[in-house]
């Protein structure tokens, strides 16, 4: 890889409205790769000193897939078992039917969790949150607001669809209910501590801090970027760790954990936090032709399946990548981007504090993908 040809596009985003871009890129647990520019408020009077945090957003359903897939490792979780059996409110399921409402005829196992095959959707309103909330307020927690979920029917029968939704917010839940720890004190004894990320934690309560960039919102004609509130509306309450969106982290930190992920579950001090045919599976498409179709028109990702909680390179040249097959990863609402290759031990670790910038999705996350493999 041309690392000033890196450097080079990195820059150019500013020109595209990117007010700040952080990136690093790890190859066999050395760091190859460190870049960032900018300012990471939007007076322009803070340059970026590359320890800055950022609301992962979506980036955080990798690490609540790596939690949920040790407890597999472990005999605990079970991708085969009806979600029921860990959380019981979820053993009578409603789903929409046209203009009806009719008792799911199939049972929503993990998988569908994982693999985004639940019925669930991404309804932030749905009455059973707004119930609770009222109920409990601040003090309402993951148990009990995701227990709410199943209030609302399903948008269709588990598996038969794709739907990207709170699916792995669920898949939190049972994290706790298996392990007996809240998701916090689970990521931070299974993950963040062995991979030594001392900044990553859940964003709640948002305090002012001075390393949290700023964050904007994009407008995708004109290329322009607006400060907005520095909030995560995915966190429900004070008290609520959403296993879908609700980690705040630095490129850093992220870096050390796509590391390991790209270099066989073993981080650089050896410590192994999945098993490589895990990490396989991790990445392995779980979706049928229907699904596969969902997913371009729903979501744009040509080329690529999915598999637990991640996109996954299946026909690189219907996306003209120059990634091999079998490269997989995520991205977060702000316009993070995880890209991992473990048949090079090769990671990216991207972030800016964008939302709403289908820039990033369509064109940079791709780009920063494939100059990874350019001379």
């Amino acid at each position: 890889m041309n690392f000033e040809q890196i450097s080079k596009y990195l820059d150019s985003l500013e020109a595209e409205g990117i007010p700040s871009v952080d990136c690093m890129i790890y190859k066999n647990h050395e760091m190859i790769y460190r870049h960032f520019n900018g300012f990471a408020d939007s007076a322009k009077t803070k340059k970026m000193r590359g320890d800055e945090l950022y609301l992962m957003f979506s980036a955080t359903k990798l690490i609540t897939m790596t939690a949920a897939l040790q407890l597999m490792e472990q005999g605990k979780l079970e991708l085969d078992r009806p979600v029921s059996d860990y959380l019981p409110a979820y053993a009578k399921l409603s789903v929409r039917e046209g203009n009806q409402i009719v008792s799911a005829q199939k049972q929503l196992l993990v998988r569908h969790l994982l693999s985004m095959q639940s019925g669930l959707d991404y309804d932030l309103n749905r009455s059973g949150i707004v119930r609770v909330l009222n109920e409990r307020g601040q003090a309402a927690n993951t148990l009990e607001l995701v227990n709410s979920f199943i209030e609302s029917p399903l948008l269709f029968e588990p598996g038969e669809h794709f739907e990207y939704s709170l699916s792995h917010d669920v898949v939190g839940a049972i994290i706790e209910v298996v392990s007996g720890m809240s998701l916090s004190e689970y990521f931070d004894q299974n993950i963040f501590q062995p991979l030594h990320m001392k900044d990553t934690h859940f964003a709640k309560p948002m305090n002012a801090n001075d390393r949290l960039a700023s964050q904007y919102m994009y407008d995708n004609d004109n290329h322009v970027s607006t400060e907005m509130e520095l909030s995560c509306i995915y966190q429900l309450s004070e008290s609520y760790e959403s296993g879908g969106a609700g980690l705040i982290s630095c490129v850093e930190d992220y870096g050390r954990f796509a590391d390991a992920l790209a270099c066989g579950g073993v981080s650089a001090e050896g410590v192994q936090i999945l098993k490589e045919e895990t990490i396989d599976l991790m990445r392995t498409n779980m979706l049928g032709p229907i699904q596969l179709e969902e997913v371009v028109q729903k979501m744009g990702r040509v080329g690529y399946g999915y598999g637990c909680g991640v996109q996954t390179l299946m026909d690189p040249a219907a996306c003209n990548a120059l990634a091999p097959r079998g490269v997989f990863g995520w991205d977060g609402a702000a316009g993070a981007c995880i890209i991992m290759d473990p048949e090079n031990s090769i990671s990216l670790v991207y972030a800016q504090h964008v939302r709403g910038c289908g820039y990033a999705y369509g064109t940079i996350h791709p780009t920063l993908r494939d100059l990874l493999y350019m001379d």
